[in-house]
């Protein structure tokens, strides 16, 4: 037998429960049940917040977005206007010859 075996059989080896086990759960499953969850006044809060931060996010990206196609207009026009720019300086150089 491996360790491995020898670690599982020792884990997993039957135990008796303590003396007052049966008592404790009837105590516990006679008492109040006590939800985990967040009361709905927290849970509408939280929905509030979160749809907040989406729509925040969402709305910095899309400016973001406008930005960035904004810089590429404006570098497609600067391209354009050079050369514009180079064909008349050409032609001014050629006349002035």
């Amino acid at each position: 037998m491996d360790w491995l075996e020898h670690e599982l059989k020792h884990a997993l080896r039957r135990e008796d429960p303590p003396a007052d086990f049966a008592a404790r759960v009837l105590r516990s499953a006679a008492g109040p049940a006590r939800s985990r969850r967040l009361p709905a006044v927290w849970q509408r809060w939280l929905a509030v917040a979160a749809a907040l931060l989406v729509i925040t996010g969402s709305g910095l990206g899309y400016r973001r977005h406008q930005g960035a196609v904004a810089k590429q207009k404006v570098m497609i026009a600067v391209r354009f206007a050079g050369a514009r720019m180079n064909r008349i300086q050409t032609r001014v150089r050629e006349v002035m010859r």
